[in-house]
């Protein structure tokens, strides 16, 4: 059954990785009604997809697209500059959506790094995406490079 067949309840799971509940992981997003609610306005796509249902007025949200693969670690230049971007908007008092395909690899690792720029240790990072997302990082490349990460 697709994705979109599905109610949309299961079509879509926002995952908070803190406690304030302004940091969240997802799978791929579909309609933008439970993104508003929660009001997320920064989202960094790591799918292959642009999202559809964007907002598109001026100034509304922050849509960082760079979309990788969930195989070996991407150009960390890039990655690590994408996990300070969106610290910086957490920072800020912004909710943040890390979302790819599933919600398990790729975008757990970007807020896994965004933990790591907000002062916590890679395995703790680590720890906190398994528990909160039971099953994330199963990639054991992100999962190695985040646990060896040492606080900020």
């Amino acid at each position: 059954m697709s994705q979109h067949h599905l109610p949309a309840a299961l079509r879509f799971a926002l995952i908070p990785v803190d406690d304030e509940e302004r940091l969240f992981i997802s799978p791929a997003i579909h309609e933008w009604e439970p993104l508003a609610a929660a009001d997320v306005r920064v989202v960094v796509d790591l799918d292959g997809e642009l999202d559809h249902c964007i907002p598109t007025v001026p100034g509304h949200v922050l849509y960082v697209y760079f979309p990788i693969y969930d195989e070996a670690l991407p150009d960390l230049t890039r990655l690590h500059g994408v996990a300070r971007l969106a610290a910086a908007q957490y920072r800020a008092g912004e909710r943040v959506l890390s979302h790819c395909g599933l919600g398990f690899n790729r975008s757990a690792l970007v807020a896994g790094l965004v933990l790591v720029e907000l002062g916590w240790s890679g395995a703790e990072a680590l720890a906190r995406l398994r528990q909160r997302r039971p099953g994330a990082l199963f990639n054991s490349a992100f999962a190695e490079y985040l646990a060896g990460l040492p606080a900020s």
